[in-house]
């Protein structure tokens, strides 16, 4: 909330610009990359896309870029942040799975990372294909003004994840101190909020806060259904029974999980539904942290896949927007997407990689 109303999002798009801003689709380009980076401060995708989207819409159409491209790219640019970490969606499943919300985040790594570079192909294809001109000549001068304005900002993601690797403190406690430091970077140093300002977020967190409190007592009362009734057990004998190959058992899941993330927000999909699925996955011989990475990326993508997509309607609201244009411009990075989820699904090493190499 914090990081969303000050000037962080703005200090972050003008440092990336500085940097990339030579390239042609630069200002596409810059979306995508303030994205993944604000993905690594707030770990919300409708806050990202809120966030950068008021920033970059107006300059990415006057560039150039049609209603189309400009809404179906920050719609699905702020999906990125359900996966980069630290992602909400992960700790919720790490909560809900038994497994370790740190070895998550590192897990969480390199497929963020993955879907942010392919929807860069994409997109210097298509500021290739339309020969749209919004580069602008490296200046060393500016990088560093936008470097200095934009320290205090692009040391969040670093205090969060540098304090949980270094086993300084919990993910429970990173959060707590990330706030800290957003009230002290927003308030006292960039002089972005005032205190009025500080308390609307603190009462707008609360109410949040409560929403997903809600979410999670019900979740675990399903939860515990589930279990006394047998459901995940049954379900695992009958996939055993089956005798049916690993990748076409992950290839219905995923299709499942497509269809769920356009319906429900990851954070209550994965609430509910990994009790039964975490047993499936684990029955076929997918390790369970690989399994969360699977599906964070599939309820990312179901945040922008028409018709019932939650950051379709955000990028609606924000951008006036009519949904005839809005879904053409999705299909392109819907597509990129599932290539990366592809990758990720049957490629575990892309998600345990770095947890092996750390651990």
């Amino acid at each position: 909330e914090l990081m969303g109303i000050g000037g962080i999002s703005k200090r972050i798009i003008d440092w990336v610009l500085s940097i990339i801003g030579w390239v042609r689709g630069s200002l596409a380009l810059t979306t995508v990359g303030t994205c993944t980076i604000f993905g690594a401060i707030s770990g919300s995708s409708p806050a990202t896309v809120a966030a950068v989207g008021r920033l970059m819409y107006r300059p990415l159409r006057e560039s150039g870029y049609d209603e189309k491209f400009s809404t179906g790219l920050l719609a699905s640019s702020g999906a990125i942040a359900v996966v980069i970490p630290p992602s909400i969606t992960m700790i919720l499943y790490g909560a809900s799975a038994e497994q370790s919300v740190a070895l998550l985040f590192i897990a969480g790594f390199i497929p963020g990372l993955l879907m942010a570079a392919l929807m860069a192909a994409y997109i210097y294809y298509y500021a290739r294909s339309r020969n749209i001109q919004d580069g602008q000549p490296f200046e060393m001068s500016a990088f560093l003004e936008a470097s200095k304005n934009g320290v205090w900002a692009l040391g969040t993601p670093f205090i969060i994840l540098g304090g949980i690797y270094a086993g300084v403190f919990s993910p429970t406690e990173a959060a707590g101190i990330a706030c800290v430091y957003a009230i002290i970077v927003t308030k006292f140093i960039y002089r972005d909020i005032s205190w009025r300002a500080l308390w609307d977020v603190s009462v707008s967190s609360m109410y949040l806060t409560s929403q997903v409190l809600i979410i999670v007592a019900g979740a675990g009362v399903f939860s515990w259904l589930l279990t006394v009734s047998g459901i995940p057990q049954a379900a695992t004998a009958l996939i055993q029974s089956l005798e049916v190959s690993p990748w076409v058992i992950l290839l219905v899941i995923n299709v499942f999980l497509l269809f769920v993330g356009c319906l429900l927000d990851p954070g209550s999909a994965i609430l509910v539904l990994t009790p039964l699925l975490a047993p499936i996955a684990a029955a076929i011989g997918v390790d369970l942290i690989h399994f969360g990475i699977i599906m964070t990326v599939n309820l990312a993508i179901g945040m922008f896949t028409p018709p019932f997509g939650l950051n379709i309607f955000i990028a609606q609201a924000l951008f006036k927007a009519p949904l005839s244009s809005i879904y053409p411009g999705l299909v392109p990075f819907i597509f990129v997407n599932i290539v990366a989820l592809g990758l990720v699904t049957y490629i575990p090493e892309l998600s345990l990689f770095l947890t092996r190499y750390m651990g």
